[in-house]
């Protein structure tokens, strides 16, 4: 059987199908002097998988380092799994002694397998060493926090993936689209540190037959400095094309925004685009994620004005577990409702009658119940980002490094190693997201055709292959091959009785 390179297909591979992996220790044979080997991982003769879990006894199959591609892929997927298993449980010895074993496979600098195996690992020992807050807190008490750095990097996730880009692209044809004719635009940019999207906007409106409309940008984020760059880049690119322009900072985090500050006035047609933020305003309920909220029963009399039909069909669908899923179930409307920052937010956006809002969210399911829901879900989503790098950079770009190390690798630890209000990765798929903006009085958007063509255009014109733009219900979803990354939706304020 031939297996793929990629460790996202090899991770399906083990999850779907039982997938046999042969592998031969030279220093072993059977009486006849054939050769012992192994099925599936399993070693026949020495007792129970995994033989060379041995505490203190290190690898007594240093061969194992001499795995093929693959095969180490696979056995990696599945030492991951087992020490998963043993964080999970609070067997700290047993993970450590599992932790040691990967370790001798695993490797930031290696293949990609081998990459999230290392990232991985260090988010599984973060979780252990959290048991140990003195120890955890002198070994992070010197660690230092730079937005700027952040900043960068976000960038080059921006230059060595599309996903950005075609967040942006299809944002703001659906931008374009809503605010034809209109002569004030108002658009408020929930995290603004990334011009790139705003000054193709201000191209694309100054081709517009009618001429271009006044334009005016509020831009959030909690670095006034960020902002400043912001406005002076926007500023130029306005001044050039002599578009009237204003741009209005908004120094806060998105948890503490006052929605009163965003000032929006009377005639000013307004836009709200979210790229990748709305998931972290769930940490904040995460206290409050098992008691039922009076927001709930609002919200739900709130959709049965409005979308009868839509919350029917999914009651139709799934009438008893619709309200006896766990909180952080995948789609449960009272978990929906007990989320009061979020539904506080959403209707405070809601309140400010937006002709369209836009919304970006990883397409995956990193809020989950149970610590093992969240690691191999982030197993198998962050496998095929690793893919997209693999596919495109070279495995000694050091800008490679910096986006898997301090980009995937910190989300994956956040993932993993953290709880309660510092979880912000909180990552959830369209689906929720659609009933909880329906909950919220949104109605949806269908994105265009037109939307779609010219982020397949962007694709070619750049040469990205194994990439797909899917539609999923109106909404757009950017896939690496078959696997879905990146959800873009489109919204609008709806009047309910």
């Amino acid at each position: 059987m031939v297996l793929s390179l990629y460790p996202s297909s090899l991770l399906l591979r083990v999850h779907r199908h039982s997938v046999s992996v042969r592998i031969v220790d030279p220093k072993m044979a059977q009486e006849d002097g054939s050769p012992v080997t192994s099925s599936a991982m399993y070693f026949p003769g020495l007792g129970s998988p995994y033989p060379w879990l041995s505490p203190g006894l290190g690898s007594p199959y240093p061969w194992l380092r001499e795995l093929k591609s693959e095969e180490r892929g696979l056995c990696l997927i599945q030492l991951l799994q087992g020490c998963a298993h043993h964080v999970a449980s609070g067997s700290i010895d047993q993970a450590n002694v599992w932790l040691e074993q990967i370790s001798q496979l695993a490797s930031a600098c290696g293949d990609t397998m081998q990459r999230i195996a290392a990232y991985f690992t260090e988010a599984l020992a973060d979780r252990m060493l959290k048991g140990l807050p003195g120890l955890y807190k002198a070994l992070n008490s010197t660690k230092l926090s730079s937005i700027a750095e952040e900043i960068h990097i976000k960038r080059l996730f921006f230059e060595l993936c599309p996903f950005l880009k075609l967040s942006y692209v299809i944002s703001n044809q659906a931008i374009v689209e809503a605010m034809e004719g209109e002569k004030m635009v108002h658009i408020i940019d929930l995290h603004s540190f990334e011009p790139a999207q705003w000054i193709n906007l201000i191209q694309t409106l100054n081709a517009r037959p009618e001429g271009p409309p006044h334009l005016r940008i509020t831009g959030i984020h909690e670095q006034k400095e960020v902002l400043d760059q912001m406005a002076a880049r926007l500023i130029e690119e306005a001044e050039k094309y002599d578009i009237p322009f204003q741009f209005n900072p908004i120094v806060s985090k998105l948890e503490n925004l006052d929605v009163e500050s965003l000032r929006v006035k009377t005639g000013e047609a307004l836009a709200v685009c979210s790229v990748l933020q709305l998931h972290s305003l769930l940490a904040t309920d995460d206290d409050m994620n098992r008691r039922k909220s009076p927001l709930a029963t609002k919200n739900l009399q709130k959709v049965m004005h409005i979308n009868q039909l839509t919350l029917g069909e999914w009651l139709e669908k799934d009438p008893i577990s619709a309200y006896s899923l766990s909180p952080d179930s995948s789609l449960s409307p009272l978990s929906l409702g007990a989320s009061p920052k979020m539904g506080s937010f959403l209707t405070a956006l809601w309140g400010l009658s937006p002709k369209l809002m836009v919304i970006t969210e990883q397409e995956s399911n990193h809020n989950g119940h149970t610590l093992m829901d969240r690691i191999m879900e982030a197993l198998h989503y962050y496998a095929a980002l690793f893919d997209c790098l693999e596919s495109t950079v070279s495995r000694a770009s050091m800008e490679r490094q910096k986006v898997e190390k301090m980009l995937f690798g910190e989300e994956i630890k956040n993932i993993i190693s953290c709880e309660g209000t510092d979880r912000k990765e909180r990552h959830e798929k369209l689906e929720k997201w659609i009933l909880r903006l329906e909950l919220s009085g949104f109605g949806r958007v269908q994105l265009s055709y037109h939307g779609r063509m010219q982020a397949k255009k962007m694709l070619q014109d750049c040469g990205y292959d194994g990439y797909e733009i899917k539609e999923d219900n109106g909404c757009l979803v950017i896939c690496w091959h078959d696997r879905p990354l990146f959800s873009v939706s489109a919204w609008r304020f709806r009047r309910y009785e």
